[in-house]
């Protein structure tokens, strides 16, 4: 069965892509799951048309992350959070949380995806993370301090 990925799906393909899936999985899995549309004609038309606005619209938002990284490179954000007197955080620090802190921060709005941190940070003290947009990159520190 042909049908159009509406998000990634790990093995099978990217959003927007069409592809020829066994039926038992496009039609007990994907599509109840909204993962998946049939890819009618018409269909086909609408993502062709969407593919289109989001690209540019990715583009766009591409240009003004690069700019912003000149903002966050070399800035200071600062995150308290429970932990216990060796320093050590009861909960890690993942990419979601330093999301709304950069923004309250420095004023420059990112998506997840382009913070390089390959696992939670656990300790107080300073770290620097990265930012990687195409082939530019920022860097920050980020300073955790613990309550307790």
């Amino acid at each position: 069965m042909k049908i159009i990925l509406l998000k990634d799906i790990p093995k099978v393909g990217k959003r927007w892509d069409t592809k020829d899936i066994a039926d038992g999985y496009a039609l007990n899995m994907l599509i109840p799951k909204g993962l998946a549309i049939a890819a009618t004609a018409d269909a086909v038309k609408r993502v062709a048309l969407e593919k289109a606005r989001t690209a540019g619209e990715e583009k766009v938002q591409e240009q003004l992350l690069v700019k912003s990284l000149h903002d966050i490179d070399g800035a200071t954000v600062t995150i308290t959070e429970k932990g216990n007197e060796k320093g050590h955080l009861f909960a890690g620090i993942h990419k979601l949380e330093l999301i709304p802190k950069i923004l309250e921060q420095t004023k420059v709005k990112l998506s997840p995806e382009y913070i390089v941190l390959d696992k939670p940070i656990k300790t107080a003290g300073d770290h620097m993370i990265e930012i990687k947009v195409k082939d530019k990159t920022a860097k920050f520190k980020l300073v955790v301090k613990v309550t307790k």
